[in-house]
């Protein structure tokens, strides 16, 4: 851009950059905008100058990011200037302002033309430039036919037709219906017998796409496409000005890429039948292989290494003999045993892609091991390659190797390849296992060492073939005993364990410590650790070994009986049928054998894990394991009657505290009524049966806080943080305002969290006589949680309950809360409830167990800010150090004993899920004063910047803002009279307490 004499554009530039702030720039851009437009409007008789300087400012202000929603035809109409500069300016601005399907680039269309088929080289350069950018249908249907004409002109300079060449390019790829190019078969063969290598490197891109979408109509090119390769090759009749110093450009690498571009045109046609053709093709591609090595410079490495990968590709294509291929892959072998990481990536890449080709899999076995070396590689990249290749090269003489060094690698793997080296583990078990309890082991241990990463469809698959081989059940019970003997264990393996056995478990009756009543015991103890999702699956294990055990034993009667009536009024519709079914059927004795028989065989079928294999592409294995993560759940809105509980009160951990917006006319005799009516008053859940939970504190940790919308009077504003020692179970929390009669609406919510992803279902309990309607619920997410919640109907019919599903993915590491701005009409009056969903930070959060050989290795590894931080936190709450420990289990930090020499000091790890940072792991290191509890010095490390310091601020604030309660039930505060003053409570201790009462 040329600003010589353009005095305004150049004030205007240096105004632009002197503002000290983006507001200053902006007015100054409005400002000049204001000035151009009125410029353009008043002032017909603009010179071409003033006109050129201002279409100049138009394009500096789009550059910029500003709309430019003007000028357009100022800036079309230089294109018909008859002097060089104007006709500059209206061909770059147009070219940069307007796209393919505006309405002022129809105007251009004979100017464009006029230049194209003129005698001006310069004009006709730029109205190519203009064309090719562009690409737009009218171009190509008013324009190609003379762009045509330019490419096969003698008469024109190699500049020209090389611009040409790449405009007829681009109409091409973007309107190839519109591109007649029947009969261009002799043209382009003409084309190829160029001297010029701009000209030839054009040519030959353009033959490339020709020969993509119809490769039989130019077979006439492809001895030529040879000729030309072997010439490049032997580096002959190479013009001076395509060298730098001895070496064909260099810097713009030409005469590489167009080699590059040349093999690729031959990899489109199917085979070459004419055997000198193909022997002089196969004379080139020796050469090159011969002649490519890795050398220092790095330039020089990218530019032979483009051509070598690319004869490699051709070589695979052409089906060379066994030779030259052992040829390619002794040099992809040295390649993955260099120094440089990039180099050895591109090895493993071309390895991998070279197992696609027959008879060669046995010479890749030759670097078996340093293949598995690789998978040690500091680079996760090169890494995840070795794994594909692994994974590809093998069979059943190699399975039991490579699988093997997969679990022993499985241990110490990155957290983000742990589930796709899973899931290929799993695979290739399952493919090649040379008998079935070896595949048993290897899936126990996947299990064992990576439950997390662990799909269902693996154990799924494993209890198939179970079932399936009956000599392969006591093989796989006696293991599933094993495992449960450890004292920490997968929730995956007690799934698979505890079906065995069920199934299973009478096979071992006797070998010690294999009664049916020690079997039900080490199986029990897992059931306070499981989420719900797996309490079906063990009350099927427990009916099962009662079923075993004809005539039953009365304890073991008695201690399954008490599991099953527990669950019997549980709030999930799963486990409580069958609690109720189980407790049903294990009532009828002997018959009972008959109904619980073990499962039939399986019908067979393909496996799950290796069809996914099979739609797995080479090059893109790394997404496999985020395919068998995608679980689809449909959300649509349920309509369920609402359901009352046989047993009375509820428990203590039912308990929610929440705000309730003021309704006209209330009842100031409620017995839970905590706030005085006007305020709203608290109210409780509908009773449901108490159940184990494995996060105790998971959301009351958490700033969870619920507001109504002021009353007619008075305006209070009540926010509970949480409570020190009670749980929400399955994380249910309850909004309940009072009315005339009862509480007409229940909003209660359910969670399920797994990984980056949780699932929420709203309830909408309308407990009233009449209709709830105008009911509208709105989710405000912060910026690093994507929710979809499902249609929620406008009208919640009496005594009715509405189910909304509600899907959770999180994107990044933040502590900012999700709120539901809910409203509905009862009668005349309008409620409107903001409620702040559970979606903490500890909700993505996955307790992970370290050693010390992983956790010190780690912990150095992660040095200083702003990966590690620490932090002194004054104000905590007093407590002993085994309160602390329990309290950070809580939080899903596990606290790792015996690690930190110092008794006085506590180390914890955890792994973060979401979509940005995939599985990371999170240490901590908390250091305590016995002399002073009240603060402590904390360490928090993890591999992401934004998840140490969200991480570290969020377990800051629990620590500094933990309520307390009472140790028991406390006397309810005097019920609020109806010509009392409102009463304010403020102390979420005193709030529960009243509660409890």
């Amino acid at each position: 851009m040329a600003l010589s004499g353009m005095r305004g554009l150049s004030v205007f530039i240096s105004d632009v950059r002197n503002c000290q702030n983006k507001e200053q720039e902006r007015l100054r851009v409005d400002k000049e905008l204001g000035n151009i437009r009125t410029r353009f409007k008043t002032e017909k008789g603009l010179t071409p100058y003033e006109k050129k300087k201002y279409v100049w400012k138009m394009l500096y202000i789009y550059m910029l990011g500003y709309d430019v929603d003007f000028g357009h035809m100022e800036a079309v109409s230089l294109i018909s200037a008859p002097k060089y500069p104007e006709k500059q300016v209206g061909y770059i601005v147009t070219s940069c302002l307007l796209n393919e399907n505006h309405d002022f680039l129809r105007l251009a269309i004979n100017a464009v033309r006029n230049d194209i088929i003129g005698r001006n080289e310069t004009f006709q350069c730029l109205a190519l430039t203009l064309v090719g950018n562009i690409g737009g249908r009218e171009f190509a249907e008013s324009l190609a036919p003379d762009v045509q004409k330019l490419l096969f002109s003698s008469s024109c300079r190699p500049l020209v037709r090389k611009k040409a060449a790449l405009c007829l390019l681009r109409l091409y790829r973007k309107n190839p219906d519109v591109i007649n190019v029947d009969g261009w078969s002799d043209r382009m063969a003409q084309l190829l017998d160029e001297r010029d290598l701009g000209v030839l490197t054009s040519s030959m891109s353009l033959l490339v796409a020709f020969v993509a979408n119809n490769h039989d109509a130019y077979w006439s090119s492809l001895p030529k496409c040879v000729k030309v390769l072997e010439r490049l090759a032997r580096n002959q009749d190479i013009p001076q000005e395509y060298t730098y110093y001895g070496i064909p450009s260099p810097w713009l690498q030409v005469y590489k890429s167009f080699k590059v571009k040349t093999m690729r045109a031959l990899q489109y046609f199917p085979t070459i039948e004419d055997p000198n053709t193909r022997r002089s093709l196969f004379e080139v591609l020796q050469r090159i292989l011969m002649g490519t090595d890795v050398v220092k410079n790095v330039n020089k490495n990218n530019a032979s290494h483009a051509v070598l990968f690319e004869a490699l590709a051709l070589v695979m294509h052409l089906d060379a003999e066994k030779e030259m291929m052992s040829q390619c892959v002794a040099l992809l072998g040295k390649f993955i045993a260099v120094r440089e990481p990039n180099i050895r990536y591109l090895g493993l890449e071309n390895m991998t892609r070279m197992l696609m080709v027959s008879d060669v899999q046995d010479i890749i076995k030759r670097h078996q091991a340093q293949i598995i070396t690789s998978l040690k590689d500091p680079d996760i990249s090169i890494r995840r390659r070795a794994l594909d290749l692994l994974y590809g090269m093998c069979d059943v003489s190699n399975a039991k190797d490579i699988v093997e060094e997969l679990l022993q690698y499985l241990s110490s793997a990155d957290f983000a390849m742990r589930e796709e080296l899973s899931l290929k583990a799993a695979i290739l078990a399952e493919k090649f296992a040379p008998d079935l309890s070896w595949y048993v082991d290897v899936i126990l241990q996947l299990i064992d060492k990576a439950g997390d990463f662990v799909s269902d469809d693996i154990w799924f698959r494993v209890v198939q073939f179970v079932t399936n081989n009956e000599d392969l059940q006591p093989y796989a019970a006696v293991k599933a005993r094993e495992y449960l003997d450890k004292p920490a264990i997968h929730e995956t393996m007690v799934k698979v364990s505890a079906y065995i056995l069920g199934e299973y478990s009478h096979l071992l009756a006797r070998r010690p410590g294999c009664s049916p009543k020690e079997i039900f015991s080490i199986i029990h103890e897992k059931l306070p650790t499981v989420s719900t999702s797996t309490i079906p699956i063990l009350l099927s294990t427990y009916a099962k070994i009662l079923m075993h055990t004809q005539p039953p034993e009365p304890e073991l009667q008695n201690q399954i009986w008490a599991i099953f009536r527990k669950y019997e009024s549980c709030i999930d519709a799963e486990i409580q049928q069958r609690a109720v079914e189980y407790i049903t059927l294990s009532r009828k004795g002997a018959a009972l054998v008959d109904i619980m028989a073990e499962m039939p065989k399986f019908p067979e079928r393909q496996s799950a894990l290796l069809k996914k294999a099979e739609n797995t592409e080479a090059d893109t294995a790394e997404q496999s394991a985020l395919k068998i993560r995608a679980m689809q759940q449909s959300s649509n809105a349920l309509v369920v009657t609402d359901h009352h509980p046989a047993n009375g009160t509820p428990p203590v951990s039912q308990l929610a505290m929440v705000k309730i917006p003021s309704i006209s006319s209330v009842d100031h005799n409620t017995a839970d009524q905590v706030v005085t009516p006007e305020n709203g008053a608290l109210s409780v859940v509908d009773p449901q049966p108490s159940e184990p939970s494995v996060d105790l504190l998971g959301d009351l940790l958490g700033p969870l806080a619920i507001e109504g919308p002021p009353a007619a009077t008075q305006s209070e504003d009540n926010s509970v943080s949480g409570v020190d020692g009670s749980s929400y179970v399955d994380e249910a929390l309850a909004l309940a305002p009072v009315g005339e009669d009862a509480n007409p609406i229940q909003i209660g919510i359910k969670a399920e969290w797994r990984a980056h992803q949780g699932r929420l279902v709203l309830f909408l309990g309308n407990k009233n006589t009449g209709p709830l309607v105008s009911v509208q619920a709105l989710i405000m997410p912060p910026s690093h949680l994507k929710i979809e919640l499902s249609v929620v109907p406008d009208t919640i019919p009496p005594r009715a309950q509405v189910q909304c599903p509600l899907e959770v993915i999180n994107l990044c590491p933040s502590r900012d809360v999700a709120v539901l701005d809910f409203s509905y009409k009862f009668g005349t009056q309008g409620v409107n409830v903001k409620l702040r969903l559970p979606a903490l930070l500890n909700k993505f959060l996955q307790p992970m167990s370290v050693s010390a050989e992983e956790f010190f290795p780690q912990w150095r590894s992660l040095s200083g800010p702003p990966l590690k931080l620490q932090d002194v936190v004054r104000g905590v709450r007093p407590m002993s150090l085994s309160e602390m420990a329990n309290l950070f289990n809580n939080f899903r930090l596990l606290v790792c004993p015996g690690l930190d020499p110092n008794p006085n000091n506590l180390i914890a790890s955890t792994t973060f899920y979401s979509e940005s940072t995939r599985a990371m792991l999170c240490l901590m290191r908390i250091e305590t004063d016995p002399a002073d509890r009240t603060q402590l010095r904390m360490t928090v490390a993890s591999g992401d910047p934004t998840l140490t310091y969200e991480l570290k601020e969020f377990i800051k604030e629990q620590l500094v803002y933990i309520p307390t309660t009472s140790g028991g039930p406390t006397a309810a505060p005097p019920q609020a009279q109806p010509t009392s003053p409102p009463t304010t409570v403020s102390d979420p201790g005193d709030i529960l307490a009243g509660l409890l009462h």
